[in-house]
């Protein structure tokens, strides 16, 4: 597994291909380049010069920082291309954090991608140290 991991080149056509072959719809580009504009910091794992995955972060850079947008090309999917990820991800916020500080990594899984979640150390909601999380959708321009 020969795979390059990069930080903050991920462009906006990559994550819509990528975000697409998960089966997560079509997005408006505009949409997506205030979102990479204002990520913490974003994933791109590429095969030579093919990108297989993508992530991105946002976060206080302290405290809190939440994983977003994971997505492995499914061809890739079983492979240890998320783990790769997932794992360099986490020592990315390590080298963030001063000695003796702490944060909180969370996410939201995809539908039925839970058990990789729990097959790398995280923990589902609710559980000892938290309540369930939750989600809701906002639409520009409407009211309430």
């Amino acid at each position: 597994m020969d795979y390059a991991i990069y930080e903050n080149t991920l462009k906006t056509d990559r994550f819509i291909e990528l975000w697409e072959s998960a089966g997560w719809g079509s997005l408006d580009r505009g949409l997506v380049e205030t979102s990479l504009k204002n990520s913490y910091v974003t994933f791109e794992v590429r095969d030579g010069e093919k990108t297989i995955a993508m992530a991105r972060l946002i976060g206080d850079g302290a405290m809190a920082f939440f994983l977003k947008d994971l997505v492995v090309l499914p061809e890739y999917q079983g492979k240890g291309v998320g783990r790769r990820l997932l794992t360099h991800i986490e020592e990315y916020i390590r080298s963030q954090l001063k000695e003796g500080w702490w944060s909180y990594l969370q996410l939201m899984s995809a539908k039925d991608k839970e058990e990789f979640y729990l097959k790398c150390g995280y923990k589902a909601h609710p559980h000892e140290r938290s309540g369930a999380g939750f989600t809701k959708v906002l639409i520009g321009g409407k009211n309430g």
